[in-house]
């Protein structure tokens, strides 16, 4: 199979995300009927609605690529396709959006040979954009999007999904708590997005899917920040993560590194 261009990756990932992101606004604030799955996660017709209309998308496009979804499971691939799997969240942040609150997005992430080369944050009710891939820069609503210029930890925004999560895990949200000038749980992946735009510094989740960080690592790489684990590695697969700007990436990691794993009863 032929190289696909990042940009023509890219495209694609844009416009499907807008598209799933507007069908989800028909829902929005309507009181839409709430399933449980087997996972004890929420899901709506909204979810269901989104993913189809982005495996629709790239299909148009790209037939035989691999695709992972949150609610569909894996599919495609074969005859060159798992060259590429596009990795999806059609709602990341369903509970937000379940609650009427607006910071819920549509996730796009594309691997290349395994790799997360292209990530697409879409924020449907505030209409904010986020995309990046690998040497073509971050965008956020057409003009650059960097993280910001904070050196010093004291300096810091720390942002978290859930606090009592964090803490059930270990000690260490405590540790950067302590150390920064502000915490804040404008979570999911409207923290990602607001590290990746300046404006906050460090944004960490104890326990994630690859579909909820799939854009993150070239949102952050080309915004002039990082993905990390909290082993210190960088894959979407290891089951946690954090989004840092650049000057505390190093310090952040050794913290999370340095985790005292615990349970709290």
């Amino acid at each position: 199979m032929s190289k696909i261009a990042l940009g023509d990756l890219a495209a694609v990932a844009v416009e499907a995300a807008y598209l799933a992101g507007r069908r989800t606004l028909a829902h929005f604030n309507t009181g839409v009927a709430v399933e449980t799955k087997s996972d004890q996660t929420p899901v709506t017709c909204a979810d269901r609605e989104a993913e189809e209309i982005i495996r629709g998308r790239i299909a148009r496009t790209y037939p035989n690529h691999a695709i992972l979804g949150e609610e569909q499971g894996s599919s495609g691939g074969g005859a060159g396709g798992n060259d590429y799997r596009w990795i999806i969240d059609p709602i990341d942040g369903t509970k937000s959006f379940i609650h009427g609150v607006p910071l819920y997005g549509v996730l796009i992430g594309v691997e290349v040979n395994g790799e997360p080369s292209v990530g697409v944050i879409y924020m449907p009710a505030l209409d904010e954009m986020v995309w990046a891939a690998d040497g073509l820069g971050c965008w956020w609503n057409g003009r650059r999007a960097r993280v910001s210029e904070v050196s010093k930890l004291e300096e810091a925004t720390l942002l978290s999904s859930s606090v009592t999560t964090c803490q059930a895990r270990s000690d260490t949200f405590d540790q950067l708590a302590d150390k920064v000038k502000l915490t804040r749980t404008w979570g999911d992946c409207y923290g990602y997005l607001l590290v990746a735009t300046g404006r906050a510094e460090i944004m960490i989740d104890p326990k994630l899917n690859p579909w909820d960080v799939a854009p993150m690592p070239p949102i952050l790489r080309e915004a002039g920040g990082g993905f990390t684990t909290w082993s210190g590695g960088s894959s979407i697969h290891a089951g946690d993560g954090a989004a840092v700007n650049g000057q505390l990436l190093e310090p952040v990691r050794a913290i999370l590194k340095a985790e005292r794993k615990f349970a709290r009863i």
